[in-house]
């Protein structure tokens, strides 16, 4: 996770086109001889190694469950079950936009962004980075079909920065909101994707050209997405809109960890404090397996009180985590909305930036950039405030 690389090189070891499995043999020398290649080769080879032989006995588990149900109910009627379970999921997307559309329709406080016959409505929202960039989208539903055209054609181009995403990630952001919006419990499949269309120009933040730096567009970039789908929408304010993607390690150690923060607010319920928001899929370390795996002590762990956003509804509280270093180490983080806020809907308050800090054994203080790598000696702590949700409606 380097917080400032340019190239796709930088941020680890590529495999183009390499066939893992061949002949039912594992390539595994293969492979090792190609993630010890490189400027940037795999520090733990051993590791790389085991996960890819789990993902594979997953893989092939999954085979043999497939294999014993096409056997017990034949070919046909599998095929047909999961063309069903597909055609829900569409139908499940539909009846979202059909609501939308119903909202949109019933209210006039949200006024169309463009142009389009009566038949269709429009809203767009803009999302402001700490990198310099924007995400911006037109989302344009369909009533006849319910359908819906999501098109981030004002989205900036790609970035000299790591930030940029590759369109998959937008794809899976998309993906998330509106099965987020669904109140069936469906299994997530690409059924939830047929009724949306999604256009993202060439050589955008959002479809960047190799070779891009890509390592905080998945992380960093997706979070401003899911805000801004959010927003457009008009579901709920922004939440803390990074993933405060923090790693540390030397020779011996190498731990990578997503620090919670504060959710956004809606209409009718409040934004949840210290929670792990949107793309971030990670949960926290127990700080008594960190500390005894890790030379480090979890000094504080806490609610960052007022971090959230005023309200009808107020946003979430972000948190305050410091850790002190008891070895020499290297810190990095690589996160957002340490310069912009987590904004507010319809005269809710923003909610706080988050910041990190650098506090010498001799009590000297310095604040960090949104992306930062540091040096850190025994006694050093790092403190990390993470930002708070936006509030939504004018508070009383």
């Amino acid at each position: 996770m380097p917080p400032h690389s340019t190239h796709l090189d930088q941020e680890g070891v590529l495999l183009d086109n390499f066939l893992l499995v061949d002949g039912d043999k594992f390539q595994e020398e293969q492979l090792r001889s190609h993630l010890s290649s490189g400027p940037y080769p795999a520090r733990n080879i051993d590791q790389n190694i085991a996960d890819l032989q789990a993902q594979i006995a997953a893989n092939n588990k999954g085979v043999q469950e497939l294999q014993r149900i096409t056997g017990q109910y034949g070919l046909g009627t599998v095929q047909a079950y999961m063309q069903h379970v597909q055609d829900n999921a569409e139908a499940a997307v539909r009846q979202v936009i059909a609501q939308l559309c119903q909202r949109e329709t019933g209210h006039s406080s949200k006024p169309s962004h463009s142009n389009l016959p009566h038949s269709q409505e429009s809203s767009t929202y803009c999302v402001p980075m700490d990198c310099g960039a924007q995400i911006q989208v037109v989302i344009t539903l369909n009533p006849q079909d319910n359908s819906a055209i999501l098109d981030f054609a004002g989205t900036s181009p790609q970035q000299l920065s790591n930030f940029n995403a590759p369109f998959a990630v937008c794809q899976a952001v998309v993906l998330y909101v509106f099965r987020t919006l669904v109140d069936e419990p469906i299994p997530l499949n690409a059924g939830c994707m047929k009724p949306l269309e999604i256009r993202v120009p060439s050589g955008c933040l959002l479809n960047p050209n190799f070779p891009a730096a890509v390592v905080a567009g998945n992380v960093e970039t997706s979070q401003a997405i899911a805000d801004c789908l959010y927003a457009a929408l008009d579901v709920m304010a922004a939440s803390q809109g990074t993933m405060n993607n923090f790693t540390f390690g030397n020779e011996r150690y190498q731990y990578y960890e997503t620090i919670c923060g504060g959710a956004g607010a809606g209409a009718t319920f409040a934004g949840a404090d210290a929670v792990q928001t949107h793309m971030t899929n990670s949960r926290l370390t127990d700080p008594e397996v960190l500390e005894l795996r890790f030379p480090v002590l979890i000094e504080e762990f806490s609610i960052r009180q007022g971090s959230g956003g005023n309200g009808q509804q107020r946003g979430g509280n972000g948190v305050v985590r410091r850790i002190r270093f008891r070895e020499a180490m290297t810190a990095s983080i690589l996160a957002g909305r340490r310069q912009t806020e987590p904004f507010g809907l319809h005269g809710g308050e923003a909610g706080q930036c988050g910041r990190t800090s650098v506090v010498r054994r001799d009590g000297l203080t310095r604040i960090l950039d949104a992306t930062a790598t540091v040096e850190l000696n025994p006694g050093d702590r790092i403190i990390l405030e993470t930002p708070g949700g936006g509030g939504y409606g004018t508070p009383s």
